[in-house]
């Protein structure tokens, strides 16, 4: 079975192989609660993503709170069960692009 940290290490491959800016966040008593997993900057878009295993991994009230407040800042907030999610969003980016 493929775990949450096997998932990131991917997504943050795909980040880096895309040029994306990122940085893994790392909750603390000092810290906002439900930050997404990953921050990025891809292509001057902002994405949240929180990562979770394929199957039983579910996302706490607070994280789908702070994925909805991104979405409505007019980022990309999504939770990621694979590699795939990512791409895709990464090439919807990249379709819907404005210059």
């Amino acid at each position: 079975m493929i775990t949450e940290k096997q998932i990131e290490n991917k997504i943050k491959r795909l980040l880096a192989d895309r040029g994306a800016y990122y940085f893994k966040h790392f909750g603390c008593k000092f810290s906002r609660v439900g930050v997404p997993d990953l921050v990025c900057c891809y292509k001057g878009r902002f994405i949240g993503i929180e990562v979770k295993r394929p199957s039983g991994g579910i996302v706490s009230e607070i994280q789908q709170i702070n994925l909805n407040q991104i979405n409505n800042a007019g980022g990309i907030g999504i939770v990621a069960r694979s590699i795939e999610e990512v791409e895709n969003c990464l090439n919807y980016i990249n379709i819907n692009q404005t210059i």
